[in-house]
């Protein structure tokens, strides 16, 4: 492939992700479900800047699909490392433990059955063909590296900060859980788009001379916070969720006894000291966030006052 055609090389490495990892995910692999999901995810951030109209917008929901069909289950998974982590360091009852467990892993299977479904009945070499014919097309319209399509991704970034900006102040200083989640989400869209928008401007050669805040190095930075911030409420997420199926087995028919209840009522209380030790680190992290927020909205109108000129 001509490696001078970025938006051909980015959606080729994107399909490459999940042609590896899908296979081992249908088959309940939880590193290669994990892996698909953020390459659908990654995908879907690509795909607006090679393909539109109704095209594109078919493109979008075969991919949006695939991450739908892998997202209960993951977070599953994620709920069994949580207990399998707090199980080692033996800060609760193992019988509590246990008994939660069971009741995860028995939703697992039963979801699992249905993901195995939607992904079997899901087409990969039809969209493998569909969209690297949208993007070949997409390399052959314009310039061998089209500025347009550059500044189109570096827009779409800077309108991804301003979603985040709007989300922070949502979710303002007191713990609220579903606020946060937003935030996570819009950490997530912004990184995604920032990593895009250095791999079609292309950052990491064409701008390795530059300094300070516009150099890769400090490019990267900013990429590698949002992800840390995004593991950080991701984390806090999980915890909220495994706290609510604590007490979904606390109140199903066939409660445990009061003893085990007890045990399951320390448990979530581990749970939310957890997650407002979380809470505080983010709020630490807000005026960062903020300030990345800024340098891409910054970036893209200066993409835009460069193009014009």
């Amino acid at each position: 492939m001509d490696r001078s055609a970025p938006s051909e090389l980015v959606i080729r490495q994107r399909l490459r992700a999940l042609d590896k990892n899908l296979p081992a995910a249908a088959k309940g692999n939880v590193e290669a479900l994990h892996q698909a999901r953020v390459a659908s995810r990654r995908m879907r951030e690509a795909l607006p800047l090679v393909s539109t109209g109704s095209r594109g917008r078919r493109l979008q929901r075969q991919i949006r699909k695939i991450t739908r069909a892998l997202g209960p289950v993951r977070d599953l998974d994620v709920a069994l490392q949580i207990l399998d982590e707090i199980e080692e360091a033996g800060e609760t009852s193992r019988s509590a433990v246990g008994r939660l467990r069971q009741a995860v892993s028995r939703e697992r299977a039963s979801l699992y059955s249905e993901m195995k479904r939607r992904l079997d009945d899901f087409n990969l070499d039809r969209l493998r063909k569909r969209t690297l014919s949208a993007a070949r097309r997409a390399a052959d319209e314009g310039e061998r590296r089209d500025p347009k399509r550059v500044a189109r991704a570096f827009q779409r970034a800077a309108n991804r900060a301003e979603r985040l900006r709007a989300a922070i102040e949502g979710a303002t200083g007191i713990y609220l859980p579903d606020r946060l989640h937003d935030v996570r989400i819009a950490i997530k869209k912004l990184r995604y788009s920032l990593e895009l928008a250095r791999e079609l401007g292309g950052t990491r050669v064409a701008r390795g001379r530059q300094s300070g805040a516009n150099s890769p190095r400090a490019a990267a930075g900013r990429i590698r916070t949002l992800k840390n911030t995004q593991d950080l409420l991701g984390r806090m997420r999980d915890l909220e969720v495994l706290i609510a199926r604590t007490r979904a087995v606390q109140g199903a028919p066939g409660a445990p006894n009061l003893k085990t209840s007890g045990e399951l009522d320390r448990l979530v209380r581990r749970l939310e000291n957890e997650c407002r030790q979380l809470h505080g680190h983010y709020m630490s992290s807000r005026q960062t966030l903020l300030s990345i927020c800024e340098h891409a909205i910054s970036a893209a109108n200066a993409r835009s006052s460069a193009d014009a000129a």
